[in-house]
């Protein structure tokens, strides 16, 4: 794991809105009574794996099994669907244990977070793709299981998959039986299992991962992208000073953590509350943001990607856009070039654009209508899954990157 010098870390914790900053040193300390089990334990999450799903997925990728499945699951879409018929005796059996919430889920504040998230809309889907999704990129192992495994050939299908689960997430009926998202992290927890499964067996990802027993995706890495997510969308919504009640934040804590659940991370590692999650994040992603040269080769495709779509701004706008969001530090280790006229013209103009749109202005800043296409074309770029409006499968993979 790559260090930050102390000076750095404080400077990019500050940048992305979080406030403490822990020792990258120290082995894992943070305690499970602030998380939604209540338990009094610390248990390291970085040694642990999914018991549950792993050694299932690796009998089906060994017996040839995958492709039979990837197609069975084209009809299974909606939460309401019945699973799909033909499946092989076990995977059937597991998806009637963990196809449904959790006991402790509250149907009211999910409703609460739908609401939230159709109100908060175009910032989350900016936040997501240009904050969470480059951030993405800085951080190492995520960086380099997703350059060495299948998607990272082919970034664009990968891209569409990953706002696939955002958007199946941020969906008004996202935990309805007319949603998708249920199915959607089903899917995307065997998907992990298959990595997990099929990164070891790549000589060039071994050499360069420092997972721990050369096994990918643990309970902790699943923290980590969560609090590039929701941890850090939630602290730039505050720091923009977006009004969000008491109510609508408990909502939105709410969606992640039945998110986390589904994704099999075990109930002790949730945090309960924004403050336990600020304070896990500040402790377990801030200090290992770093760039890798996959991260740099990544970055590069995602954002070629983005400038596809007729944005109304430069690409130097939209490097700068990126720097303000995640800081000068991130924009320096993915080299994306300075536009400083566009620097200046967000500085001024974006916390102007928000404070009108939220209502805390009366007065039309200047460039309202080039933000305002901004971000509803980013937006519209996440809500198409980066391709179409129709669904993207999201399929289990059976190889590894070509050459890897």
């Amino acid at each position: 794991m790559q260090n930050l010098s102390r000076r750095g870390v404080l400077t990019l914790g500050a940048a992305l809105g979080l406030t403490a900053v822990a020792d990258p040193t120290r082995a894992w300390a943070w305690s499970s009574t602030a998380s939604i089990a209540g338990t009094d334990a610390v248990t390291d999450p970085w040694s642990v794996w999914d018991d549950a799903t792993d050694p299932l997925v690796a009998s089906l990728l060994t017996n040839g099994q995958i492709p039979a499945v990837n197609t069975a699951f084209d009809s299974w879409v909606n939460n309401g669907d019945a699973l799909p018929a033909g499946l092989p005796a076990g995977l059937t059996t597991y998806l009637q244990q963990v196809n449904t919430l959790p006991s402790w889920a509250d149907p009211v504040k999910l409703q609460q977070g739908a609401q939230f998230n159709k109100r908060m809309s175009l910032y989350l889907f900016l936040l997501y793709g240009l904050g969470s999704g480059i951030m993405s990129t800085v951080i190492p192992r995520e960086a380099r299981n997703v350059y060495w495994s299948a998607g990272g050939a082919e970034m664009q299908s990968r891209a569409a998959k990953t706002f696939t689960y955002g958007y199946d997430l941020s969906a008004p009926d996202a935990f309805q039986p007319t949603g998708h998202f249920v199915v959607t992290s089903n899917k995307t927890r065997l998907t992990h299992a298959a990595v997990r499964h099929l990164l070891p067996q790549s000589p060039a990802w071994r050499s360069v991962t420092d997972d721990q027993d050369f096994r990918p995706i643990s309970n902790g890495d699943i923290l980590i992208t969560f609090h590039s997510l929701g941890t850090f969308v939630y602290g730039k919504l505050n720091a923009w000073g977006i009004r969000m009640s008491a109510t609508e934040q408990a909502a939105y804590l709410h969606m992640w953590q039945v998110a986390l659940h589904l994704l099999g991370v075990r109930d002790d590692f949730i945090p309960a509350s924004w403050a336990a999650a600020k304070q896990q994040s500040a402790y377990a992603l801030t200090p290992i943001l770093a760039p890798t040269p996959e991260g740099l080769d990544l970055a590069g495709i995602l954002l070629g990607l983005t400038a596809q779509i007729d944005l109304g701004v430069t690409r130097g706008f939209l490097n700068e856009f990126v720097r303000y969001v995640l800081s000068d530090k991130i924009g320096d280790w993915l080299k994306l070039p300075r536009d400083l006229v566009s620097r200046g013209l967000i500085e001024v103009g974006w916390p102007a654009y928000v404070a009108f749109r939220e209502g805390l202005s009366p007065i039309l800043p200047t460039g309202f209508s080039m933000f305002d296409k901004f971000v509803r074309a980013l937006a519209m770029l996440f809500l198409n899954n980066g391709t179409s409006p129709s669904y993207t499968p999201i399929t289990i993979p059976t190889g590894n990157r070509p050459g890897a």
